[in-house]
């Protein structure tokens, strides 16, 4: 029995170190689906040349003929910072004529709406008849819809879970397992898709000279939450399929 109850403990710390994986990852990849700093541009230039052209960089960033040409442009000259969800740029306060260089800067933020997430890219970013860049369109929507995925197979998997603690089987801990690493796969498609579109988008609109891209926290959240997933995953299912086998072992011992 102490053998027993030896393994169980093992199998029980599995499950717990699982679970507070699982945990974190979620909120790791909650947190950067909500954030908007999967990619920054600093711009090397100073304020001054933003606040006399500020008002109506941010009335076409803002308007919603905006199109991904003039977006993109505002990024690189303001600071810009661009979420799944969302794209900020930083501007002055007040955008006046009158106003000092050295006014205050605000960040303002702008969120794509669905139709945004869904439209087509075009081969010439602004141009609507250089033909639909099919590359870039399915990247953005994928980027856009994985990390939901992601997200709705851990909570699927916590389900499972709780059904497993409920009916004090392990068995179904290997559902839970295969799910997990099924949203891992998601949130690694996911950085793959938005470094490949970032790259593509680059390669159509280069970078200006004094600004600098990199990518952000909320990017690097969803790098880490893929690699716990998985973590996560493989305890689950090694907890299940060794206490299974060695259930099946303790009963044929048992018969015998």
């Amino acid at each position: 029995s102490s053998k027993g109850a030896m393994m169980d403990n093992r199998f029980a710390t599995a499950l717990v170190i699982a679970c507070v994986l699982s945990l974190i990852s979620t909120i790791y990849m909650a947190a950067s689906i909500g954030t908007d700093f999967w990619y920054e541009y600093h711009t090397l230039s100073p304020a001054e040349n933003v606040s006399e052209a500020g008002r109506s960089i941010w009335e076409e960033f803002v308007s919603e003929e905006a199109d991904e040409k003039t977006y993109t442009d505002a990024l690189f000259r303001c600071n810009g910072t661009v979420g799944l969800w969302r794209r900020c740029i930083t501007v002055p306060k007040n955008s006046h004529w009158y106003s000092p260089p050295e006014t205050d800067m605000t960040t303002n933020c702008i969120s794509f709406s669905l139709s945004d997430q869904f439209m087509e890219k075009y081969i010439e970013p602004g141009n609507h008849n250089s033909g639909t860049d099919l590359n870039r369109t399915y990247l953005w929507r994928l980027q856009f819809l994985l990390p939901f995925v992601s997200l709705g197979l851990m909570c699927f998997g916590a389900l499972i879970g709780l059904c497993a603690c409920a009916c004090r089987s392990l068995y179904p801990a290997i559902a839970t397992g295969v799910l997990h690493f099924l949203a891992g796969l998601c949130t690694l498609g996911l950085v793959g898709c938005y470094v490949a579109g970032i790259e593509l988008l680059h390669k159509k609109l280069p970078l200006p000279d004094d600004v600098r891209g990199e990518f952000g926290w909320s990017f690097c959240l969803a790098c880490v939450s893929a690699p716990l997933q998985f973590m996560a995953a493989a305890l689950f299912i090694w907890a299940a399929r060794t206490n299974r086998k060695e259930f099946t072992l303790l009963k044929a011992y048992r018969v015998a």
